[in-house]
C-alpha cells in the first residue's frame, strides 16, 4: 500500500482491551498482539501517521468494578492503569516490528511513559512515530471511547477507526438475533437516538460537533485495518458521520 492510495494521512485507531485477548477470557494473547502490530506497521511504513488508544477491559473495567460496589472514581482509575499495561504491551510489539513508538499517558508515570502533551504528540506523528495514548482522559467517569474522540480531534486526525468484534453496526446483536441488519452508513443523530452500541454518547457528541467520521469494523480478520483505511464510505464496515443512514 502506498501513501497516495489512502484517503487518510493521519488516523486514530481505537482498540478495545478485549481485542488483545484473542480467544482467551483474560489478559493479553501474544499472537493476537503481534498480528495487530504487524497490521499497524504496514500502515506506518506506507506513510500514514497513526495514533492508538487501547481500552483496558481485558484486565479491569471500571464500570464493572463500580457495579460490584467499588467507588466509581477508584474503579475508573484502576481501569486507566489497565490501559497503561496494554499500551506498554503494544509498544513492545510495535518496536519488535521495527517501528519507533511513544506512549503518552494522561496520568504522570515518568518511568514508563511520557506525559500527554498535544504538541509533542503531533511532532512524534510528523516524524513517523506511532503514538499510543494511555490512561484515557486522565479523569474518572470518562471512557476510552471519549478519550479516543478527544485525542483524535486534538491531533487533527481525519478519521477514527473503531475496531470491534463484529463487521459493523447492527440494529440488534447479530449473535443473538438472526434478523439483525447491518448499517452501511449512519448519521450521528441516528446513533444517539437509537442508542446504538458504537461509542458512548459523549464520544459520539464530540465527533458530531467536530464532524469527525468513525469507521466501525471487525478486527478479527487479518488485513481489516488496511481495508478500513482504504475503503470508500459504506464499502467496508459501517461509517458513522454520513449525511444519511443507509442499510448494507
Amino acid at each position: 500500500m502506498s501513501e497516495s492510495t489512502s484517503p487518510y494521512k493521519r488516523i486514530l485507531l481505537k482498540l478495545s482491551g478485549e481485542a488483545l485477548m484473542g480467544e482467551g477470557k483474560y489478559g493479553i494473547h501474544p499472537p493476537t498482539l503481534t498480528r495487530i502490530a504487524e497490521e499497524i506497521a504496514e500502515l506506518s511504513r506506507a506513510g500514514i501517521e497513526l495514533a492508538v488508544v487501547i481500552g483496558g477491559g481485558n484486565i479491569f473495567r471500571g464500570v464493572a468494578g463500580a457495579t460490584e460496589g467499588m467507588d466509581r472514581a477508584s474503579a475508573d482509575y484502576m481501569g486507566m492503569l489497565a490501559t497503561c499495561i496494554n499500551s506498554m504491551a503494544m509498544q513492545d510489539a510495535l518496536e519488535k516490528q521495527g517501528l519507533k513508538t511513544r506512549v503518552q499517558s494522561a496520568i504522570k508515570m515518568e518511568q514508563i511513559a511520557e506525559p500527554y502533551i498535544r504538541r509533542r504528540a503531533v511532532r512524534h506523528l510528523e516524524k513517523g512515530r506511532v503514538v499510543i495514548f494511555a490512561a484515557g482522559t486522565g479523569n474518572p467517569y470518562f471512557t476510552t471511547d471519549t478519550a479516543a474522540s478527544l485525542r483524535a480531534m486534538e491531533i487533527n486526525a481525519q478519521v477514527i477507526l473503531k475496531a470491534t468484534k463484529v463487521d459493523g453496526v447492527y440494529n440488534a446483536d447479530p449473535k443473538k438475533d438472526p434478523t439483525a441488519r447491518r448499517y452501511r452508513t449512519l448519521t450521528y443523530m441516528d446513533v444517539l437516538k437509537q442508542n446504538l452500541s458504537v461509542m458512548d454518547s459523549t464520544a459520539i457528541s464530540l465527533c458530531m460537533d467536530n464532524k469527525l467520521p468513525i469507521i466501525v469494523f471487525d478486527l478479527g480478520t487479518r488485513g481489516n485495518i488496511h481495508r478500513a483505511v482504504m475503503g470508500k464510505q459504506g464499502e467496508f464496515g459501517t461509517v458513522v458521520g454520513a449525511t444519511e443512514t443507509v442499510w448494507a
